[in-house]
């Protein structure tokens, strides 16, 4: 026979109770106490109330075998007899969610299957059992002494609710929170109730924030950052003592932030009777003494940028700069290189999306400068700023290319892969130490198409001209790249910008006259600093535009960075200084870089190349000099040799002019007696 609908959805067996074994007992014959008339009736008054209970549960598919015992008396009979509910009366306790279909049936039929399969099942004798006369409670159908269901899965220590316990079934809803049932009906009144009640805890976190603004003095408070006037006189031992002493760094930090702040909204936070030039000034003096900067120095690059990002870019300097490698197009790929340092525990990602052979450098467990791949000449250490310029040059195959300022061989050697060892390039450099390793990283790399030369860039183009394309990396203070030289802080001086600018002015148009304005693919100069000072930058290219009218300012096709500066404090630059671009640490982490490309679009006039020459080479033609003695007149008589004023003692002279010579090699180091020696060599030759 098969499976009965009774053993469908059974819910799980509750506990033993008294009854129970008071049944065993009277079996085995053994004495039982009669339970008391509370405890006997507790279990009919229950099973009235739950049949009354499940009679109106329509909304969670009651089963229709939880009829009143009165009602029935021979089902009931059956029920508490073979200890097992039917399965319509289980359904609705192990699923909780009846279908239609079941709940519309009636709670009773004539003669169910359920009594077919009890009679089937169990004999006489088991239902006089069951239905003894004797005074005792009914047994349940579980022989726990109720009918109830509900019992069986609910804790001890839960209490009544209403006169009656709440069933619970394991996927059933919790309902202890007493939340509301969301229905067709109220879901418009309980939508706008979320709302209010978000409405709520929003501005509830507004007024915590508010208030912790007020604690932490962000808003309202007016800092004190400069000193009252009365108290100058009281703290002026204290600042001599503590000018001895090393500054507390954390309260040099505080005061720069706290200046910071006031300066942002001066109109609002600043103290009566207080200037914007005083607290400029104080921020200054924390600057230098919190970052080590001198006053000409910070003052100077304070001015290129808003307080905050002054502040941002000082910062930005006290940390290195992300290591960065350049894969050698012309050995490998940088996928495959990728993949061998990967290999070797390097850990690495790609460097941005505007560069197709940059890789940065995380964490390494090899020198990168000794690895295979580097002896092979797969790859450079190279800044990601050097990338820059030779990405705005853009050279082409076949082209003729000047570096004017070659070494140490990171920009040359990425133009020779850009044009894929095809033209050539010239490399000069006038350090011949310096051209060294411009040779090694050459021939390492495998460049074939270059050559390296060693004059003073100013000359061209008199060495050679009509280049396609000219990059010139002049010589720069080097405020761009203080992370990598901390000196720069402290070394540089108003001298300096004062003599570099002039150098660069005077390459920026060697680089110009370099250049061939009639080259079908070319005529481009790229003039580049790593420096962001304005005298070193805007105002070199400004020259360069007023110099020589030739030329012009076109972009330089880098995705990225700042428009260089068309105005600063009162000076006016060229309308197409916007072109130029401008890099900083703090704002894409690269070492500070400037960079400017121009075309040239006809010929240099004659007139303006001569005047750029330098003073002591305008006139190429040796100067005339009349060495003929002046003859005495007449009736002049020759100096008698008495007089003071007359006569020479070349032998005297001679002696003297010998001991002088002699003394000023020996403060240049030299060996006065080794003079003698060496003219003797030279004539040889």
């Amino acid at each position: 026979m098969g499976v009965g609908r009774r053993m469908k959805k059974q819910g799980p067996p509750e506990a033993l109770s008294e009854e129970h074994f008071a049944k065993l007992k009277r079996k085995a014959g053994l004495p039982v106490d009669v339970p008391t008339e509370a405890t006997a009736e507790a279990p009919k008054k229950k099973k009235r109330k739950t049949a009354k209970e499940t009679a109106h549960r329509k909304s969670n598919g009651a089963a229709a075998a939880a009829a009143a015992p009165a009602a029935v008396p021979k089902k009931s009979a059956l029920k508490s007899s073979n200890g097992v509910k039917s399965a319509k009366e289980i359904s609705p306790a192990t699923n909780g969610k009846a279908k239609g279909k079941k709940a519309a049936r009636p709670l009773f039929d004539d003669m169910s299957d359920d009594e077919v399969e009890l009679g089937d099942e169990f004999g006489d004798s088991d239902l006089e059992g069951g239905s003894s006369g004797e005074d005792g409670p009914t047994l349940g159908d579980d022989f726990l002494g109720s009918d109830d269901d509900d019992d069986s899965v609910v804790d001890s220590d839960d209490g009544y609710s209403g006169g009656k316990r709440k069933p619970m079934w394991s996927d059933d809803e919790d309902e202890s929170d007493m939340e509301e049932k969301l229905t067709a009906a109220n879901i418009v009144g309980l939508s706008r109730k979320l709302d209010q009640q978000m409405e709520e805890e929003a501005a509830a976190d507004k007024a915590e924030l508010a208030e912790s603004a007020m604690q932490t003095n962000i808003h309202g408070d007016k800092p004190k950052v400069l000193a009252d006037d009365d108290d100058d006189d009281d703290d002026e031992l204290a600042a001599k003592t503590n000018a001895l002493l090393a500054p507390d760094l954390q309260l040099l930090r505080t005061r720069i932030t706290e200046t910071i702040r006031v300066l942002d909204d001066f109109a609002n936070l600043h103290q009566e009777g207080r200037s914007r030039a005083e607290y400029t000034a104080q921020l200054l003096k924390d600057i230098c003494a919190y970052y080590g900067y001198s006053e000409y120095l910070a003052e100077k690059l304070y001015n290129l940028f808003t307080p905050r990002e002054a502040f941002a870019f000082f910062e930005a300097n006290e940390s290195a700069r992300p290591v960065v490698i350049r894969t050698n197009t012309l050995r490998t790929n940088r996928r495959e290189l990728a993949q061998a340092l990967i290999n070797r525990g390097v850990t690495l990602e790609p460097v941005g999306k505007w560069s197709k052979v940059g890789l940065q450098i995380f964490e390494t467990t090899v020198p990168l400068g000794a690895t295979p791949e580097y002896l092979a000449g797969h790859y450079i250490l190279q800044a990601a700023s050097s990338f820059l310029p030779c990405m705005a040059l853009d050279p082409q195959m076949n082209e003729r290319v000047l570096d004017m300022a070659a070494a140490p061989g990171g920009k040359t050697t990425y133009l020779a892969a850009m044009m894929k060892n095809t033209g050539f390039i010239v490399a000069n450099d006038p350090n011949k130490a310096r051209s060294k390793g411009l040779i090694g990283n050459i021939h390492r790399l495998g460049a074939s198409n270059v050559i390296v030369s060693n004059y003073d860039a100013r000359e061209f183009p008199k060495p050679m001209g009509g280049f396609d394309r000219v990059l010139l990396d002049a010589p720069c203070s080097g405020t761009g790249v203080i992370a990598k030289d901390p000196s720069v802080k402290t070394n540089k001086t108003q001298l300096d910008f004062m003599q570099l600018p002039h150098t660069q002015k005077q390459l920026i148009l060697a680089a110009i006259d370099s250049a061939s304005h009639s080259s079908k693919t070319g005529g481009f100069i790229v003039y580049s600093t790593c420096s962001v000072t304005v005298e070193e930058n805007e105002e070199v290219v400004q020259y360069a535009l007023r110099k020589r009218p030739n030329v012009r300012l076109v972009d330089t096709t880098i995705p990225f960075g700042k428009e260089g500066f068309t105005s600063y404090r009162g000076k006016k630059f060229d309308p197409s200084m916007s072109l130029t671009r401008r890099y900083y640490p703090h704002s894409y982490n690269v070492d500070g870089f400037f960079v400017a490309k121009l075309q040239k679009i006809g010929p240099t006039p004659a007139k303006t190349a001569a005047a750029s020459e330098p003073r002591g080479k305008r006139d190429t033609a040796p100067e005339v000099v009349d060495k003929t003695p002046i003859a005495a007149d007449e009736g002049d008589e020759p100096a008698a040799k008495d007089d003071d004023f007359g006569g020479w003692d070349d032998e005297e002279d001679e002696e003297y002019m010998e001991k002088g010579k002699r003394n000023a090699m020996r403060r240049r180091g030299l060996d006065p007696k080794s003079a003698g020696k060496k003219k003797p060599k030279k004539a040889s030759k």
